[in-house]
Order: structure tokens, then C-alpha cells, then sequence
């Protein structure tokens, strides 16, 4: 089974047309960050302002051509895999700038940890820090960069990895390399995860608690290949042996909410299945109906209607208004806030669940596979479909060798599991995005259909999986992705 910068602070605002460069802005309170409360609600912004949900689901294979709806460039140019003209919300270069940003946050909040007479007290927010800088990286070179093979990582290029804060405009930074930036996502995860002290937050759920470093780290270890440290981690979060106590209710109590009530409560700190809430400024609540680029009833039927169950899936779809080519999973909720109390104009928000319980119990499955723990990774899996699959029985639904063989039709039960992970996954999160994850670490092949019958084709190979880096970027020597 072979798998295949605010540059720094200033950039991220001279890339957003009509602002001042930063180190034109009055002073700021930097020199008023002198206690761990203060630091932490600067932490609070440490966190990337921006979804990832919408380019990367209209280039992965979810999305189709509708034939009509909105298809201004943030939409059609993902589909189309040409380099996404826009800037705005919702485009890889607003989502760059918003990572870079997240980090110049954190840095800022490290350097007073390092200066403070009692570093001692600031232990916590040393360890949001450092897990915030790292995950916004780690998001920045999946996204920009080649996926992690131990093979090619020295010798691909990264992203800027940034660990100070900038005090000079278009100061010059170096790719380095794909192996480079995990060395240094690595080292600041490690660092910060025995340091987190939910006790520091508000509400755990928007901040990297125990259980969200766990979920980034199980993550991380899977791309990079690590699957015993996958697993362990992995073990962090389901510590207490409730596994299915912490997946989303979709044959249940799902069940009995409305589509309006279900909007309200997927992204909800509330749920236990959230692990990590992110504040993001998108469109891709409206956009992810009304796009002329998404789910129709084919690609519905597509992705949910077999599974190796053999039973049907709890998920809730819905058609929009009387366009019966708009189908959604209730999910997506914007929040809408408006200029002033009087004005009809204003900016949409979405609250996206970064890391989840669900994603988790994947990963764990997925890395005892490449550990020959065949039936570890069944036994999630059955513990995965108990809570989807409706009226679940686990005879007639249970997930085992002959049935994943059969269902696959291949002779290696392990391929046939593997598979079962890539649906199951492109099942649970249509319309988030995170397909377009096993899209680049498996290399799968995608093509794209216009109405108009013209061919989009992006090859395993391609360096179009790549999105492209910001024109502006270029200014501190950030050299752009092949094309």
C-alpha cells in the first residue's frame, strides 16, 4: 500500500489590497503583555482567521458541475485547477496570509514568554503557543507544499518557517525543505503538548486542549509515516475506553433534529466530537449550497449511497429550495455580522471543527494498518459505522475480512480496509474540505466535467496539486510552486 507567509506580520496585510504596511500602524500594546491572562487572550488570535473548506473541496473529487449557481473565480478556478485569481476570503493566498498571521501572533506571544521575569508562570501559553505556530505550518506546507514521502522530503521544497518575530518589512526567507519543516513542527509539538493546561481556558474547545494536541499529533505523525506514534497518540484521546460516547449522534439523536437544528449544533463546543473550534471569516457557508461547483445527485449518490455495511448511512442530505441539483449535509452554518445595526452589508463566519474525534478514530485505523493490526483497525471501524449506519445491527452491519474482500472485490483484506477508510472519511466530512487530504497522500487521480464537456484531469503527478503560493510572497523570496 505505497502512498504516495504573512511572511511575516507585515505581509500579511501589504498582501490585502488598500491596507498600510504594519510597521506603519500606531504602536500597538506589546509592552502591556506582562501577565499569563494577557497572553492568553492574545492567543485567542493565534489561531488562522480563514476556511480551508472551499478550495479544497471544488478541486477534490466531491465536486461536479452543476450547470448553474455562483462560479465567480474562487469557485471556478479550484474546479478548473487554475491558480485561484481572487484574494478574498475563501482562496489559498487569504488562507496563506491568515497562517502567517495566526503565527506572527504566536511568535509575539513567545518572545514576552522569553522576556518575562517569571517565564516559569507562562507555562501554558507556551504550550498553546507553540502547538498554534506548529499547526498553522503544518496546515501551510500540506496545503503549498508536497506531501511528506521520507524519500523526497529533503529534497522538496517547503514553506518559511517562522520562529521570531518580524520587525523589518520583506525581510528574505527560504523554502528550505519539506523534511526541514516537519523537523520544526515536530520540535514545536513536542515541546508544547505536555505544557497545555485546559485550565488556563474559557472554553477548552477554542484552543488546543489536551485532547486537540493529541488529535494534531495523531495527525501529523500519520502523514509523516510515524503509525506507532499515530496510534499512541491516537490512545491519548480515547484514554477512557468511551470511543462511540464521543462520536457525532448520526443514528440517534442526529436523527431527531431538525435541518435547522442540525446547522446549529454540528460546530458547537458543546458537542464532544469537537475537538478544536476555529473562528474563520468565509463564504462557504452560502457558497457551499448555492456554488455552481459541488454535489448534485449523482456525486450524492455517489459517495453515500453503498458502504460496506451493506446498511445506509444516517447523514442527513437535504435539496435546496426547489434547485433539486443542491444537495447538503446541515453542517455549514454561517454566522452573519453586519457592519453596523442598520446595514445590509457585513461579513459571514464559519466556525470550522479542525480536528474532531472522528478523524482521530481514522487515523488510528488507518495507521494499524501499516502495522499488519488488522483487526485493531476493524474494531474501529465497526465502532466508527455503530454510529452512522441506521437501525445498526453489529451481525447483519459487522465489518470483517470476507465482507471487505467481497465488497472490494480484492484478495488483500488489508487494501480492502484501506479502502473502506478512504470512504468512510470522504462520507463523514462532504463538503469540508478534508477529502482533498487523501486526494494528495494517496495521489489519487481526479478529473472535472464541465457542463460544457470540457475535461479538467489532474493526474497523481501533477504539480497543479499544489496551490499555488502568493504573487506577493515572492517579495521576501518565497519561490512560487512549478506550474
Amino acid at each position: 500500500m505505497q502512498k504516495h507567509l504573512t511572511i511575516l506580520t507585515a505581509l500579511a496585510l501589504l498582501a490585502t489590497t488598500g491596507c498600510k504596511k504594519f510597521l506603519e500602524q500606531p504602536p500597538d500594546n506589546r509592552a502591556k503583555l506582562d501577565t499569563p491572562e494577557q497572553v492568553s487572550r492574545l492567543l485567542g488570535t493565534a489561531y488562522p482567521n480563514a476556511n480551508y473548506m472551499q478550495f479544497m473541496e471544488l478541486a477534490s473529487d466531491n465536486a461536479v458541475d452543476k450547470g448553474a449557481g455562483d462560479q465567480q473565480n474562487s469557485l471556478a478556478d479550484p474546479f478548473t485547477y487554475t491558480d485561484v485569481r481572487d484574494e478574498e476570503q475563501d482562496s489559498p493566498e487569504f488562507y496563506w496570509n491568515a497562517c502567517y498571521k495566526a503565527i506572527a501572533t504566536a511568535n509575539q506571544a513567545l518572545e514576552v514568554i522569553r522576556k518575562a521575569s517569571n517565564p516559569g508562570a507562562f507555562s501554558a501559553q507556551k504550550g498553546e503557543a507553540l502547538l498554534a505556530r506548529a499547526y498553522s505550518h503544518f496546515m501551510l506546507v500540506t496545503v503549498f507544499a508536497e506531501i511528506y514521502e521520507p524519500a523526497t522530503a529533503a529534497s522538496k521544497p517547503g514553506i518559511p518557517y517562522v520562529t521570531d518575530p518580524e520587525k523589518e518589512v520583506l525581510k528574505q526567507y527560504d523554502r528550505k525543505t519539506v523534511a526541514y519543516v516537519y523537523e520544526m513542527i515536530e520540535k514545536d509539538l513536542l515541546e508544547g503538548l505536555p505544557l497545555i493546561n485546559e485550565k488556563s481556558y474559557t472554553v477548552p474547545r477554542y484552543h488546543f486542549n489536551k485532547a486537540a494536541a493529541n488529535a494534531f499529533a495523531t495527525r501529523f505523525y500519520l502523514f509523516k509515516e510515524d503509525y506507532q506514534k499515530a496510534v499512541q497518540y491516537a490512545n491519548q484521546v480515547f484514554s477512557d475506553g468511551n470511543i462511540a460516547g464521543k462520536l457525532r449522534p448520526w443514528n440517534t439523536r442526529y436523527k431527531t433534529l431538525t435541518y435547522r437544528e442540525m446547522f446549529n449544533e454540528y460546530a458547537q463546543a458543546a458537542e464532544p466530537a469537537n475537538l478544536l473550534l476555529i473562528e474563520t471569516q468565509s463564504w462557504w457557508g452560502r457558497y457551499f449550497i448555492n456554488s455552481r461547483y459541488g454535489m448534485n445527485s449523482a456525486m450524492r449518490d455517489e459517495i453515500f449511497r453503498f458502504n460496506v455495511t451493506l446498511g445506509e448511512w444516517a447523514f442527513s442530505n437535504h435539496t435546496y429550495s426547489v434547485a433539486t441539483i443542491n444537495y447538503l449535509i446541515p453542517k455549514i452554518n454561517e454566522y452573519f455580522v453586519r457592519n453596523s445595526v442598520n446595514a445590509e452589508i457585513g461579513t459571514g463566519y464559519v466556525m470550522v471543527p479542525a480536528f474532531t474525534t472522528e478523524e482521530v478514530l481514522f487515523n488510528r485505523a488507518e495507521a494499524n494498518l501499516y502495522l499488519n493490526n488488522v483487526n485493531a483497525a476493524m474494531e474501529d471501524l465497526n465502532i466508527y459505522a455503530s454510529t452512522r449506519i441506521n437501525n445498526y445491527n453489529p451481525v447483519n452491519h459487522k465489518i470483517d475480512a470476507a465482507r471487505v474482500t467481497w465488497y472490494y472485490s480484492t484478495n488483500n483484506v488489508r487494501t480492502g480496509l484501506l479502502r473502506t477508510i478512504l470512504d468512510f472519511k470522504r462520507a463523514e466530512y462532504a463538503q469540508e474540505g478534508m477529502r482533498w487530504l487523501d486526494i494528495l497522500r494517496y495521489r489519487i487521480p481526479v478529473e472535472h466535467v464541465t457542463q460544457e464537456g470540457k475535461l479538467y484531469t489532474l493526474r497523481g503527478d501533477d504539480p497543479r496539486r499544489l496551490f499555488q503560493i502568493p504573487q506577493s510572497a515572492g517579495e521576501s523570496g518565497v519561490q512560487p510552486n512549478p506550474r
